[in-house]
């Protein structure tokens, strides 16, 4: 139990360097101004709305990548019951990236791509770690 705790929170940690790397590049390409301020919705909101759809890609991306990576090594680490850890990872993502879209105003499409593409990396972390223990440990 021990090792699927640690590998839980050894993917999320994952999860959150790879988003943490994905949208810092984002950012870079697509800077944001210098006075933004976050708590300030209306402000927020008109910024939102001037992002072109490539800063919109690098954030779904780091959702998407930090799902895949972080639910894979969860599960590799974890070994016995990899799927119930990836899911772990996957759910914890998830619940974040609500959060996120509750906080901060985003369009539509991009609030079903988020949710959608989370879920569905979780699922394809599953597969990945199934395969790779596999590969590993022949039956």
């Amino acid at each position: 139990m021990l090792r699927s705790i640690l590998a839980v929170l050894l993917g999320l940690a994952l999860s959150v360097l790879v988003v943490t790397l994905v949208e810092g590049l984002g950012h870079r390409i697509y800077p944001q101004p210098a006075d933004l301020d976050f708590g300030d919705t209306e402000m927020m909101t008109a910024y939102i709305e001037t992002l072109p759809l490539g800063a919109f890609l690098f954030v779904l991306a780091a959702w998407s990548l930090g799902t895949l990576v972080g639910g894979t090594a969860a599960g590799v680490i974890a070994r016995r019951r990899p799927r119930r850890a990836v899911l772990f990872v996957g759910a914890l993502m998830l619940a974040a990236t609500a959060m996120n879209l509750f906080m901060i105003p985003h369009p539509g499409w991009f609030a079903v791509a988020g949710v959608a593409l989370v879920v569905l990396m979780t699922f394809v972390a599953g597969r990945l770690a199934g395969a790779l223990l596999a590969r590993r440990m022949p039956a």
